[in-house]
């Protein structure tokens, strides 16, 4: 992957770009481990008959626990090999592409999630725009990261800063907010570690 260092229309150049999720797609599920499903099943509404886009779903961990629980499950992710790993378990449809340029059409899906991907997002609020856009009235959208307000993600977030992951976390009232501004009722909801911010549109 290449990084464009300079203004748009300006000069600039192209300088490599590591990226650490085409490095780790053959053993990324060995090492993060799956979420509890209840609570994101709670959450979404599920089951549900329509479709659903996992945006950044990467190798599909999070999609097969969904699998059989709605009509249709896809995900877009920017990583190719990540994908590929997706498509090996054969529960959903996998789209290249990033958050911030959706390659879906308006009111597309009835339940959006973002599992422990959001603070990888290049571009949150460019992302966000997008997410609201493909999802149809009445849809549900779930974002789930870790709390950046408990000391232990702190030190995660200081990890990925480190390896140079470009890592942005952002405190849930802050994407609770950047919702509402976009029209949604939001709910924030904790438990442990983590944190899930609901838009209902």
């Amino acid at each position: 992957m290449m990084l464009y260092t300079g203004r748009p229309g300006g000069k600039g150049k192209l300088m490599p770009l590591l990226d650490h999720f085409d490095l780790l797609a053959p053993i990324y599920d060995r090492f993060i481990s799956t979420p509890e499903d209840g609570v994101l099943m709670e959450l979404l509404g599920l089951p549900y008959e329509g479709a659903l886009l996992d945006a950044g779903g990467g190798t599909g961990r999070i999609a097969a626990t969904l699998a059989g629980r709605v009509g249709r499950i896809v995900i877009a992710d920017g990583s190719l090999p990540m994908l590929g790993q997706a498509r090996e378990k054969g529960c959903c449809e996998a789209v290249g592409g990033l958050t911030e340029r959706l390659p879906f059409r308006d009111d597309a899906f009835g339940r959006v999630i973002v599992v422990d991907a959001y603070h990888h997002l290049g571009d949150q609020a460019a992302s966000l725009r997008e997410l609201w856009r493909v999802l149809a009235p009445g849809g549900r959208l779930v974002i789930e990261e870790p709390d950046i307000d408990r000391f232990a993600v702190k030190l995660v977030a200081l990890a990925e800063k480190l390896a140079l992951m470009r890592s942005c976390f952002v405190r849930a009232d802050r994407i609770a907010a950047a919702l509402e501004a976009l029209g949604a009722r939001t709910e924030i909801v904790r438990q442990d570690h983590n944190v899930w911010v609901v838009g209902v549109k």
